[in-house]
């Protein structure tokens, strides 16, 4: 199982595996694919202030099809709960997208410099 931060969703959607690390394109086509639900709102807080063109459902319908991607369900009180000690960020969407893979024991695919620094299962 591995997790996608929002970036990573939009560079495979969108095609751009060349921004991918050699370990991280290997781990996507050989683990199951899943986003938090955290990503499913950043992609559409990117939509509405026009950082990205398509509608999150457009996004993830291609990304379901695919690459057989899935929203990881999990209880909302659970990971906010383990949000509370990401304390390393003041960004809401790390802090649950960190806590949501942290809870699973999961990789986390994120070129961000702070999660890498932050979460030892972070590849690049």
């Amino acid at each position: 199982m591995i997790f996608l931060d929002t970036h990573a969703a939009i560079w495979l959607y969108c095609g751009e595996v060349q921004k991918f690390s050699n370990h991280a394109l290997y781990t996507l086509q050989s683990e199951d694919l899943f986003i938090s639900p955290m990503v499913r709102l950043e992609l559409q807080y990117l939509f509405e202030i026009g950082r990205i063109a398509k509608a999150p459902k457009a996004v993830l319908e291609v990304l379901l099809a695919d690459f057989n991607l899935r929203i990881h369900p999990i209880d909302f009180a659970a990971v906010a709960e383990k949000a509370v000690l990401e304390t390393w960020t003041r960004d809401p969407f790390d802090r649950i997208i960190v806590a949501h893979a942290r809870d699973q024991s999961a990789a986390l695919i994120s070129r961000d410099t702070q999660i890498q620094k932050n979460y030892t299962r972070a590849l690049g």
